[in-house]
């Protein structure tokens, strides 16, 4: 996590402190399965244990034709997307089938349910989290554990800035939005909320697609 990363997350506990809430940042490089397991442990020994745990980093370092990717991006795409995502689950599932079931929320992508000609890999990254969701809900659904995920379209992000802050690509995607706009933050969150909490405790080994009807249209 770079320190401006870091210094967002800290606003973002100052203000759930001020509204009540408690949290706590810790900085993690994702590809480091030390430092996975440094923030899985850090998290069960300040409150006791991890009852919901949402994946939501990645990282995308290659556009174009997959064909030309260095192996060093591929690698960072892998490991800090797939890598990453299983090493955390696998960490944390343990101690929520101890504390009797928990929720795994990875968010995932549309790309990993399209092809595409410039993010291939990454699309192919997203792919692997939805059978990750799946297999975590077959291995520990009898240990009252879901597993899900969410596949977002355009969402108004830092990491998606370089698609919805150039005009002509944000307009050619819009196009195929019914809604005719691209998603907001809250928009996932919501639905991550969702699939944590006890209204959609009947819910394991899904895909949610929210992208403001894009999959539907194509």
């Amino acid at each position: 996590m770079s320190s401006r990363n870091l210094d967002a997350c800290e606003e973002v506990v100052r203000e759930i402190a001020s509204k009540g809430g408690e949290a706590f940042a810790h900085a993690c490089n994702i590809s480091s399965k030390e430092e996975l397991r440094s923030l899985a442990d850090t998290t069960i020994a300040k409150w006791g244990g991890i009852d919901v745990l949402v994946c939501n980093a990645a990282v995308n370092p290659h556009f174009g034709p997959s064909i030309d990717i260095p192996d060093d991006a591929y690698e960072k795409i892998m490991d800090s997307n797939v890598h990453s995502n299983f090493w955390l689950c696998n960490r944390v599932l343990p101690q929520m089938a101890e504390r009797g079931g928990g929720s795994i929320v990875l968010i995932s992508s549309v790309a990993g349910l399209l092809g595409s000609p410039s993010i291939g890999v990454y699309g192919l990254s997203k792919a692997a989290d939805m059978a990750l969701a799946r297999n975590i809900c077959v291995e520990w659904g009898r240990k009252n554990i879901r597993a899900n995920c969410i596949a977002p379209g355009l969402i108004r992000t830092d990491f998606a800035r370089t698609l919805w802050e150039n005009p002509k690509i944000y307009e050619q995607v819009v196009k195929s939005y019914p809604l005719r706009r691209i998603g907001e933050p809250d928009e996932i969150a919501g639905a991550a909320v969702f699939l944590a909490a006890p209204s959609g405790s009947f819910i394991s080994g899904q895909t949610i697609v929210i992208d403001g009807g894009g999959m539907v249209a194509r």
